[in-house]
């Protein structure tokens, strides 16, 4: 009964790790990685997704806006197991396309609209931070494990 309660929960199920660059080059299109997967008893996999999001901040206080964007998802969706007491490892390559504002545009249009972007950016605060979270759905269980790692992307 115990063990029953304690797989469900995912206490001692499927555990998942990223390997990711420290940075990404984003002009590549894609972003290349290893999941890793531990387990302390027998588990099967059915499905994992893996997905960029873009979490995009602006503003300052009461005016503070914040939305997030999918830039590429993919799912792996032939089932495996994962042996207890041991790791299995894939790689993936996840492709994505990173969103361009209006006043990115204006950037690269001219050399001389760069500086004053920047500048505009650093009054309102923007700033962007890239996630990448990868889920597996695991037969058996109630609370699916999941990771959130953050990823530098260059531009």
């Amino acid at each position: 009964m115990f063990r029953k309660v304690k797989n469900w929960l995912g206490i001692e199920g499927v555990k998942i790790e990223l390997d990711i660059p420290e940075v990404v080059i984003g002009g590549k299109g894609y972003l290349p990685g290893k999941i890793r997967f531990l387990s302390k008893t027998n588990q099967r996999v059915e499905t994992v997704k893996i997905k960029l999001i873009e979490r995009y901040v602006r503003g300052r206080g009461d005016e503070k806006k914040i939305d997030e964007y999918k830039l590429g998802e993919m799912t792996l969706s032939k089932p495996f197991d994962v042996p207890g007491e041991t790791s299995l490892e894939m790689d993936f390559k996840l492709p994505f396309e990173l969103m361009k504002s209006e006043m990115d545009e204006l950037a690269n249009k001219n050399i001389f609209n760069r500086g004053m972007v920047k500048f505009a950016g650093w009054l309102n605060s923007v700033n962007s931070k890239y996630f990448l979270i990868a889920e597996a759905n695991v037969s058996g269980v109630g609370l699916d494990p999941f990771v959130k790692k953050e990823v530098f992307i260059e531009k």
